[in-house]
């Protein structure tokens, strides 16, 4: 099984031919449109077995799959003390496993945007992520970490290792959180300001299948996103 998690930076309907070649059974898209109302005929006839969510039609979080995979949402609640979290895209995956979709949000929040939001999003459905890929652009690091904050990057990644759940990019790589030597998103384009926003974390049955993790060169990427996409394969057992 091989995954692709990409930020397009918008227009998917212009680069999804990009994806093409690498044959992937499951591509996580963030900033992308809503393919059931593009007019686009190529992306509409590419985006044939699909789910997406998003604030407006034309930038949103979509899950695309080959057309014999089984792809369900799931119901799971993004309402937290009454106030709704963003973004986060659950379903089903052939009935075999659960897919976390994520593109998370500033959502006008002081205190509680990105890794704050998906923090919430944990609390309410940890009990239902047992077994799980988690997978998508969280716009956060290590390196952000805030002394008076019990939900930074850290605490989550702990908090996910606690219910068996590892990134696979740093299982992979054996590199630490927050000194990461491949950047997934470079802000404005600027290879000078490179960060690893973007993360696959999974139960442990997908790490013990992990078969390998790359993130793309930016360099041939740039010309279309202000994110490279990261691959991830899976030993078929």
């Amino acid at each position: 099984m091989k995954i692709i998690v990409w930020n397009c930076n918008g227009a998917l309907r212009k680069k999804f031919e990009s994806l093409l070649d690498f044959n992937a059974d499951l591509i996580i898209v963030q900033e992308c449109e809503n393919p059931a109302e593009s007019k686009d005929k190529k992306y509409v006839d590419w985006a044939i077995n699909y789910l997406w969510i998003g604030d407006t039609k034309n930038k949103g979080l979509g899950v695309f799959a080959k057309q014999h995979i089984d792809l369900k949402p799931l119901d799971w609640s993004d309402i937290y003390n009454g106030h709704r979290v963003k973004h986060f895209l659950p379903c089903s995956i052939n009935g075999k496993f659960d897919l976390l979709a994520v593109w998370t949000h500033q959502n006008y929040s002081p205190n509680f945007g990105y890794i704050g939001q998906f923090w919430k999003y944990l609390q309410i459905n940890k009990h239902k992520v047992t077994n799980a890929i988690i997978a998508g652009d969280f716009n956060s690091n290590t390196i952000w970490d805030q002394w008076d904050r019990w939900w930074n990057h850290s605490d989550v990644v702990k908090e996910l290792k606690e219910i068996g759940i590892e990134s696979l990019y740093h299982t992979f790589t054996k590199e630490e959180q927050g000194k990461e030597s491949q950047p997934t998103f470079y802000l404005h384009r600027n290879i000078l300001k490179p960060y690893h926003i973007d993360y696959c974390f999974a139960s442990m049955q997908f790490v013990d299948n992990l078969n390998n993790v790359t993130v793309e060169p930016f360099e041939n990427w740039k010309h279309l996103s202000d994110h490279s996409p990261m691959i991830i394969i899976f030993e078929d057992r």
